[in-house]
């Protein structure tokens, strides 16, 4: 067993991943033998991702507010606290807070031979945005 007292600060999403502002906390890191990252990753109301792929696909898990995701090509789903969203290797994607609502996500995933988790891509455009569903 391996105990790992909190020490690790929130971070401000980088403006490269994301449009809006985005905190993120990290819950773990690979290490040893383990490819296992995830992130309790927190949107303030119309923040999201960039459009991205991650190697091994992507979990990510709800935990309160009401956000949106999207794959390319696919409509945009509204998602809500203890929703799942899985998103398949090499799946470009985003996801995200709704226009009016918070929303905070876990992000689970797990990296690929070399570490890397995720390639990112264009932000996702004010119009790509708006044509989502209503949240009621």
């Amino acid at each position: 067993m391996q105990l790992t007292k909190n020490s690790i600060e929130t971070m401000a999403g980088p403006s490269e991943w994301f449009t809006g502002t985005v905190y993120i906390d990290t819950v773990t890191r690979p290490s040893g033998r383990s490819r296992l990252q995830a992130s309790s990753v927190h949107f303030i109301p119309g923040a999201r991702t960039a459009w991205h792929t991650h190697p091994n696909g992507q979990t990510i898990y709800v935990t309160e507010g009401v956000g949106l995701a999207q794959r390319r090509g696919g409509p945009i789903e509204v998602i809500r606290p203890g929703d799942r969203v899985f998103f398949e290797p090499g799946e470009d994607h985003w996801h995200g807070a709704a226009p009016t609502r918070f929303m905070t996500h876990l992000a689970l995933l797990q990296v690929d031979d070399e570490g890397n988790s995720a390639t990112w891509g264009d932000h996702v455009t004010d119009e790509e945005y708006a044509a989502s569903p209503a949240i009621d």
